[in-house]
This record gives C-alpha cells, sequence and structure tokens, in this order.
C-alpha cells in the first residue's frame, strides 16, 4: 500500500511542478479579472533618471560594443552608464573612461575580484538615477527596450521592478532544442504570475528597478536577479513581466552552457531557500505559493521521477497498469537518450524529452556544487 501511495504522491509531484502549476495559473487568472500589467503612461509625459548598472571582469574590447549598444537606446529621460570593474586586470578600466557616447559612463573600480553580488552594491551605491537597470555584457538591448521597462514601472506605483524580454538564439542541439521549448514556457509562466499578482524574479540580462526597492544583497549571491526583487516584493511592491523590452542573446541554449548557468541558477535556489525561510509563509511572503511552486519544487523534481520510476518497477510484478506506468517511462527516457545523444534530432518526441531530463540532470549536479561550494568564500566570484 506504501508504495502504491508513493507512486501517485510522487506522479502528482511531477505533474504539479511542470504542467499543473501553470495550468493553475491560467484558470485562477481567468475566474477573476487579472491585475494590469501594462503601461498606462502617456509616453508623452516627464520620465524619471536612469542609471545603467553594468557588472564586468576583464571586458577588453566587448565593452565597447556594449556600450555603444546601451548609449544608442532610445530614452528621453536623463540616464548614465555605471560600469562596475570587478577586479579587471586587462584594459577595461582604460576602455570605460575613454568611452565616447550620448550618455555618460560612471567608472567603479573594484581592487579585488569580488562578484557580480559585490558589484550591484557598489555600482547601485553610486549610481544617480531614480530607476536602475540591469545589464550584462553579452547581451544586446532592442533601441527601446529601456523605455519600455521604465514606461511599466511609471504606470503604477506600486510596481517595483519590470522584468525585460531575454530573446535567446535557437540551438542546434537535439537536447538544446527541448531546452528552447522550455525557457518559452518560463516566459510563459511569468507573464501569467504578473496578471495575477508578481513575477518570481526577473531575468538578470535586463529588468528594472525603483532605487527606493534595492536592498543591498550578501556578496556570496548567487542569483541576485531573483534576490533583488523578491525583497522589493515582500516589501509590498509587485514585479512585472514586459514581453516589449527585449534584450537579445547571440549565445544558444546548447548543453555546455546551459549546464553551467542552470547548476548555477539551482544551486542559487537551494541557497535561497535556506537563506530566507519567512519567503515560505503567507505573513512572510504574499506570494509564497508562487515561489514555492515556481522554484522550490523544481529543485525536487528529479527526486518525484526517480521515485515515481522505482515504485512502479516493484509493483510492476503485481498489476498491469503498474507494467504500463514503467512501460511509458522506460520509453519516454529511451526518447530523451535518443534526443542527447542524436544532437541534430529536431523532432519534439525526443527533444522535448531530452531537454526535460537535460535539467533534471542539472539539479542533482546543483545541489553537489550547493553543499560543495555555497559557502567558500569564493562562491560569489563569476565568470564573464
Amino acid at each position: 500500500m506504501w508504495l502504491i501511495l508513493l507512486f501517485w504522491l510522487s506522479l502528482l509531484g511531477v505533474f504539479y511542478t511542470y504542467a499543473g502549476y501553470p495550468v493553475l495559473l491560467r484558470m485562477l487568472n481567468t475566474l477573476r479579472k487579472p491585475k494590469a500589467i501594462g503601461s498606462s503612461q502617456d509616453e508623452s509625459g516627464e520620465l524619471p533618471s536612469v542609471s545603467i548598472i553594468l557588472v564586468v571582469w576583464n571586458a577588453g574590447d566587448s565593452l565597447v560594443r556594449r556600450l555603444t549598444n546601451l548609449s544608442d537606446c532610445h530614452y528621453r529621460g536623463d540616464r548614465e552608464i555605471v560600469v562596475v570593474c570587478d577586479g579587471c586586470d586587462d584594459n577595461t578600466v582604460e576602455i570605460a573612461r575613454g568611452f565616447e557616447g550620448a550618455v555618460p559612463i560612471r567608472v567603479v573600480e573594484q581592487e579585488v575580484r569580488s562578484g557580480k553580488a559585490s558589484g550591484l552594491n557598489q555600482g547601485v551605491e553610486n549610481a544617480k538615477g531614480d530607476i536602475l537597470v540591469f545589464a550584462d555584457l553579452r547581451q544586446r538591448f532592442d533601441e527601446n527596450a529601456i523605455q519600455r521597462l521604465v514606461l511599466s514601472l511609471q504606470g503604477d506605483s506600486q510596481v517595483a521592478a519590470v522584468s525585460g524580454n531575454l530573446e535567446i538564439e535557437r540551438s542546434e542541439d537535439g537536447a538544446g532544442a527541448g531546452i528552447d521549448a522550455y525557457w518559452r514556457l518560463e516566459k510563459w509562466i511569468r507573464q501569467e504570475e504578473a496578471r495575477r499578482d508578481s513575477v518570481i524574479g526577473c531575468t538578470g540580462a535586463i529588468y528594472a528597478l525603483r532605487r527606493s526597492a534595492y536592498t543591498a544583497i550578501p556578496e556570496d549571491t548567487l542569483i541576485d536577479d531573483v534576490v533583488i526583487p523578491m525583497h522589493a516584493l515582500v516589501k509590498g511592491g509587485r514585479i512585472l513581466f514586459e514581453p516589449q523590452a527585449i534584450a537579445f542573446d547571440p549565445q544558444t541554449l546548447n548543453p555546455e552552457t546551459e549546464a553551467r548557468r542552470k547548476i548555477r541558477t539551482l544551486a542559487g535556489n537551494y541557497q535561497m531557500l535556506f537563506r530566507y525561510p519567512s519567503w515560505l509563509v503567507p505573513w512572510g511572503n504574499r506570494c509564497w505559493w508562487n515561489l514555492i511552486s515556481h522554484k522550490y519544487l523544481r529543485l525536487v523534481g528529479a527526486v518525484f521521477l526517480a521515485v515515481c520510476f522505482i515504485s512502479s518497477f516493484l509493483l510492476a510484478r503485481e498489476s498491469i497498469f503498474f507494467q504500463i506506468a514503467l512501460g511509458m517511462q522506460v520509453a519516454c527516457y529511451s526518447l530523451a537518450l535518443i534526443g542527447i545523444v542524436w544532437k541534430s534530432c529536431r523532432f519534439k518526441l525526443c527533444t522535448i524529452p531530452a531537454g526535460f531530463v537535460f535539467l533534471q540532470w542539472q539539479s542533482i549536479r546543483a545541489f553537489a556544487f550547493y553543499l560543495k561550494n555555497c559557502r567558500t568564500e569564493r562562491s560569489g566570484v563569476w565568470e564573464s
């Protein structure tokens, strides 16, 4: 009996985590009038001052391309670019100071490489704008991205932050194609969360935050783009998603690069889980259900899958139903294996399971990474 109970509970956990939560969000948004999520301000009105925060390490010639893009973005208000050089030992500081564009550049030097979280704290401390726009080195902003972000903030005084929309180059790899589908689902969930109340976290490569809503974060923080908006959310602000504020990422979602990013992200979720336990309860976070469903249940997705497989294997001798259940799981994992091994495969029947299994494996690796590295003194240091 307990094996049957384990099977059904684990199956329910898998379904709810990856399908039930998005479906339930849509149902709730259909049953009640959703909150406003777009800009309601006249675009001809006065706009607040903006500080664009860019933390870099040994950026070299890539910095000129990025500063040119940020400088060329359309924005009618005052703005500046704050470049935080995080222990750079190349010519990054000289390039930043020598850049000539339409927007003033403020350079902040950190003599010792301390990590992105530390750089963000320093950048905000030196920023002069009322609105902070966070950017990364690799991506490119659409020319209207900054204005779209700010207009969404201005439309409602309760809105503390607005996440932009990261468009990533499609992968030609079999598992990578499945990850592409996962990323599209992730953005759909963010839109539905914003309609209900608030997105859980932002896209670190493009989001805006009211300066008054910024809370300095520990230097070892791994997922600053979730922790910073969450601080604003628990203080009463809303976090929105603006699909028309676009950043383009030339790096595809291939398994090698995605593995590094996903391990760090999921390890950061473990870090956040243990560091901010008050966010798990209604009186500490009004969006506690969304946080648990969107972020934390994914950490145990691999456990749900393992329990479901083992229990159905043990029960297969007793019931044809569990034989069928076991056979379906074996078939899904076989299709996933084909998608992973056959890198040029484009059949969704293989690529979606391949991407799904790939992400589960990274969650296991992330837990090991967290246990091994998250409490070391260099856990906040990052690669550009």
